[in-house]
């Protein structure tokens, strides 16, 4: 029998996404400690911040604000004459960052962007945002990782007023039944919702070991629309291809799409995977294999 509190961390730290939001678009001294315009930047992290880090460089890069790359830390060509390096991490302990950070050091002014205050990676980096306020107690992730893109999205000039909105009316009510009993789960985005859709996948397999893909939605239609079925879902973020709907529902699977912003629909999305994991007598809080931390060798 699950406990009554399992998922309890986790429930409060989804719920508290816009109150988070809204706290990083006001720190408008420590965006401008971000990359300034027209710098070429290479965006790290390791998991959720990977995905995050996409989105924040398709949107850096869309808006013109110059060259961005986003890598997971252990892959990342960091020698391509970057003007700097932005490293995302919730720990700051994660092995592949610090060994990245000590790489380039000397070479690539690298700005952490941390959960964690007494992290290791604050007084190794070249300059450190930090977002204690945003840190969690369970294993997987939900705020922190929306908190650093709302930070990102205000540094580049978005008004987040709507996304607030939207995130408080959405996690305002329990998720949809059908949103939670799928038997399989595929998510699509465009660009800079990509990272999302790599997020969302991430986040239903950590919190309730569900079986879910993730694709850019141009791609879905080269071969992973094989496997839409009835009893299956196809969860758009943002806007969708023309037809791609219908070619969905021909399937006899169900597409989904919410008309809010985005970042948005990723909360509702940790709401379902909360209550799904919760439906399958799991603790998302303390999730199978999975530690709030990658250290290697330790």
């Amino acid at each position: 029998m699950i406990e009554s509190s399992a998922g309890a961390h986790m429930r409060a730290e989804l719920l508290s996404q816009p109150e988070t939001w809204a706290r990083a678009a006001d720190m408008r001294q420590e965006q401008h400690r971000l990359p300034v315009h027209g710098t070429r930047v290479a965006v790290v992290g390791c998991g959720t911040s990977w995905f995050i880090a996409q989105s924040y460089a398709a949107l850096r890069e869309t808006a013109g604000l110059g060259e961005t790359d986003a890598f997971a830390a252990s892959e990342a060509f960091v020698d391509r004459g970057y003007d700097a390096i932005v490293a995302l991490t919730r720990s700051g302990t994660t092995t592949e960052v610090l060994e990245l950070t000590t790489r380039a050091k000397g070479r690539v002014p690298v700005i952490g962007v941390i959960g964690d205050p007494t992290s290791p990676l604050v007084d190794l980096v070249d300059d450190a945002v930090l977002l204690p306020f945003a840190d969690e107690r369970s294993v997987v992730q939900t705020r922190f990782a929306t908190t650093a893109l709302a930070l990102f999205r205000a540094s580049l000039g978005e008004d987040l007023t709507g996304a607030i909105e939207d995130a408080r009316s959405v996690l305002a009510r329990h998720p949809d039944a059908e949103l939670t009993a799928a038997e399989q789960y595929t998510f699509l985005g465009r660009g800079w919702t990509i990272g999302l859709a790599h997020e969302a996948a991430l986040k239903l397999r950590e919190s309730s070991q569900s079986w879910t893909e993730s694709y850019p939605s141009m791609d879905y239609r080269h071969g992973p629309i094989a496997i839409a079925a009835p009893g299956r879902i196809t969860w758009q973020f943002g806007a969708a291809p023309e037809g791609l709907a219908d070619q969905v529902r021909a399937t006899g699977g169900m597409f989904v799409q919410h008309g809010v912003d985005p970042m948005a629909d990723l909360a509702r999305l940790h709401h379902v995977a909360l209550e799904r994991a919760l439906a399958a007598g799991l603790d998302p809080d303390q999730p199978r294999n999975l530690t709030r931390s990658v250290v290697l060798g330790a």
